[in-house]
């Protein structure tokens, strides 16, 4: 059995972010994400409504239009429509963010 807080097999040193696949379906893609320090350059315009919770760590978004940075702890969740353009601007290395991100294809 897998566990969703067990990121020990993971190389924290790494400079990306870490995407593990959990279960990818046509209408629905399921994502944990490891974030350790990492924020976005460009804003993600993506295809797909994003229902995304933030397992652990601590962490700032800001979306373009209303450029009002969203702080995120522990339990906090968010969904974010497809096109609505959006940063991370801040992720704690310690702890490591954990997200869980849940994409809803539109067909």
């Amino acid at each position: 059995m897998s566990n969703l807080f067990d990121i020990s097999q993971f190389d924290l040193s790494a400079k990306e972010e870490i995407v593990h696949s959990l279960i990818s379906h046509r209408l629905v893609r399921i994502e944990r994400i490891i974030s350790h320090g990492q924020i976005s350059n460009e804003w993600y315009d993506q295809q797909e409504d994003e229902w995304v919770v933030l397992l652990q760590g601590n962490a700032t978004l800001i979306f373009e239009e209303e450029q009002q940075e969203i702080s995120m702890e522990k339990g906090s969740y968010l969904f974010i429509p497809a096109h609505k353009k959006h940063k991370v601007t801040f992720t704690s290395k310690q702890p490591p963010c954990i997200w869980l991100a849940i994409y809803l294809n539109k067909e």
